[in-house]
């Protein structure tokens, strides 16, 4: 059976590099029966947390702020609701989402221009649908750079924006984008006096700016945002692999010795990577280029093999497998470099020296010609690939050691409890400043960012469900993380905005700016804590993070799941199985 495993985990390994130049870029989220009506729209990966499709009457494309404008108007004049879309629609939460199916989409893929780059000011005008990657590009030719930005390079400006997308570091202002906007444009609902719509022009010394800058679009549309930037840099990057028997005392003072520095943690191979990522003098030697393997398109065979595989392990019970098939695939990104490269064709040593907008972000699965579908992104949802939770949290760096050092309890209760993660590429651990942003980070922190094996059958248990599911609640509830707006299940905002100080304030804003709610739905509202409801008790809820578990129904005991108190955290309430009650 080892032998077995061990085929497995090469084969895992060999397919993991099976990457093209060409790919199938994923579908757009958006699809109409007729023309640009009756429309559905749903997350690039196929799937809400409550697998649930919303739908829509009709999907609204502006090219210009005078168009959106005027479609802001109608809408509002005739009080329907609207939600903003993106090209690519990467928030797993239902942002997305009008209420009921009368409501329209107003969609920023045609706003996607660069409007002005002052090279003199450092500074850059685009327009709200424009694209990380072609940000980074444009900036790029006019020597200049985005400072820190989220390592996926296909999210909108106003998408990042509206979720609190980030990149990693504790210096300057800090590793949200939002934090660099020095202005911005939004088109929200106003009276008849005013048309029905109006225009924010939001300055640095505008009071509403700081509640624009994360909105979870529930103010209006951005068409507009000026940012801020530097001039064009070098930065080193080398990957330092250590044991993570001191990862809890080393974690806060890494991130402040590494302007980028970020952590990646595989607890259950206790061993923890270290990004040594500083800028470096910009005659230093090197064009490398970081093009993250995870990011690269891969064959669609190759896809479909890993995930049969995984399910195959997860109905059997097997643990030891996806251990073997773990560690197998972490060690083959390691020395791989994880997809860094010294010249853009191939890794021969540390550091990698490189331009920032070579090594910032990368995507490449998203870039190239369609090829029917012989390769994808890994969790394109029109093959079978990648399907899977995303829980993403941030805690405070003075009480991070104490949180690593609880999952390091449970690692040693359940050796094997989180080898399902590393298959993921374990943990990452990126640094946030505080924001003044009201919906921002509230103070200086590590994002724990998660993901895991989701099955098919939403009724279907996890291997070692129970360990994850502390993890979750661990994160949220006992160290009082922040959820990551653009992601995770439904349980980690369960009392969330009550985590932010200027929360009333933002409220205050959403008011003012949109009186009728015409932005807003019952999954925002319920979010921003206006309405009860955030999670939702049925059966086998607790299985999709939709609930926490109160009673063994939620669990779904016909297939041996029960509900039980944390084995370190006794306020958490996790779904295990009988064996391991």
């Amino acid at each position: 059976m080892r032998m077995f495993h061990k085929a497995l985990a090469s084969t895992q390994v060999f397919l993991f590099f099976c990457v093209a130049v060409f790919s199938t870029p994923p579908e757009d989220p958006i699809k109409c029966s007729s023309g640009n009506t009756t429309c559905t729209i749903t997350n690039s990966y196929g799937m809400f947390p409550d697998r649930s499709i919303c739908h829509v009457s009709q999907v609204l494309y502006p090219t210009t702020e005078q168009e959106l404008l005027s479609m802001v108007a109608s809408a509002a004049r005739s009080k329907t609701k609207m939600k903003v879309a993106t090209r690519f629609s990467h928030s797993i939460p239902k942002l997305v989402c009008p209420e009921g199916e009368n409501g329209v989409l107003i969609s920023t893929r045609y706003l996607n221009k660069i409007v002005k780059v002052d090279v003199e000011a450092r500074t850059m005008v685009v327009e709200s649908g424009v694209t990380l990657k072609d940000l980074i590009s444009e900036a790029a030719k006019a020597g200049l750079a985005l400072p820190y930005a989220p390592y996926w390079w296909g999210l909108t400006i106003g998408g990042l924006m509206g979720s609190g997308a980030h990149g990693s570091t504790l210096w300057g202002k800090g590793s949200s984008v939002h934090d660099y906007v020095l202005n911005l444009r939004i088109v929200r609902p106003a009276s008849p006096q005013e048309g029905y719509a109006k225009v924010e022009n939001l300055d640095q010394q505008h009071e509403d700016l700081n509640a624009a800058k994360v909105s979870l679009g529930v103010l209006g549309v951005i068409s507009q945002i000026t940012l801020k930037l530097e001039g064009i840099f070098k930065r080193s990057i080398t990957y330092v692999a250590k044991n993570d028997s001191d990862l809890g005392e080393q974690v806060a003072s890494f991130g402040y010795a590494h302007e980028f520095g970020d952590i990646t943690w595989y607890p259950s191979q206790r061993r923890a990577v270290y990004r040594v990522d500083d800028r470096v003098p910009i005659n230093a030697s090197g064009n490398g280029l970081y093009d993250f393997i995870p990011f690269r398109p891969t064959p669609s065979l190759a896809l479909a093999i890993l995930r049969t595989t995984e399910d195959v392990q997860e109905s059997a019970g097997d643990a030891d497998g996806k251990c073997i098939n773990a560690k197998t695939t972490t060690n083959t990104l390691i020395t791989s470099a994880y997809g860094l490269t010294n010249n853009g064709i191939i890794f021969t040593k540390y550091p990698v020296i490189g331009f920032q907008n070579r090594l910032q972000a990368s995507g490449t699965c998203l870039d190239s010609l369609k090829d029917a579908k012989i390769t994808a992104c890994a969790w394109d949802s029109t093959v079978k690939g990648e399907f899977f939770h995303q829980t993403t949290f941030s805690i405070g760096l003075s009480v991070v050691k104490d949180f690593i050092e609880d999952v390091q309890k449970l690692v040693e209760l359940e050796p094997k409890g989180l080898c399902g993660l590393e298959l993921y590429n374990g943990i990452l651990m990126r640094y946030v400043k505080a924001s003044n942003a009201y919906l921002g980070k509230q103070e200086d922190a590590l994002d724990i960012d998660i993901t895991y094996y989701r099955s098919k059958d939403p009724m279907s248990p996890r291997l070692y469900e129970d360990i994850v599911e502390e993890i979750e609640q661990l994160g949220i509830f006992k160290y009082g993380g922040l959820p990551h707006w653009g992601k995770n299940r439904n349980l980690a905002f369960e009392g969330a905005i009550k985590k932010y100080k200027n929360a009333e304030k933002f409220l205050r804003v959403k008011e003012k700016y949109d009186s009728e709610g015409l932005f807003s739905s019952t999954w925002t509202d319920q979010m921003l804590g206006l309405k009860d409801g955030v999670t939702i008790v049925k059966d086998g809820c607790a299985l999709e993070g939709l609930c926490i578990c109160s009673q063994d129904s939620h669990c779904n005991p016909s297939r041996g799941y029960y509900c039980r108190a944390g084995k370190v955290y006794k306020e958490a309430r996790v779904c295990t199985h009988l064996k391991s009650k």
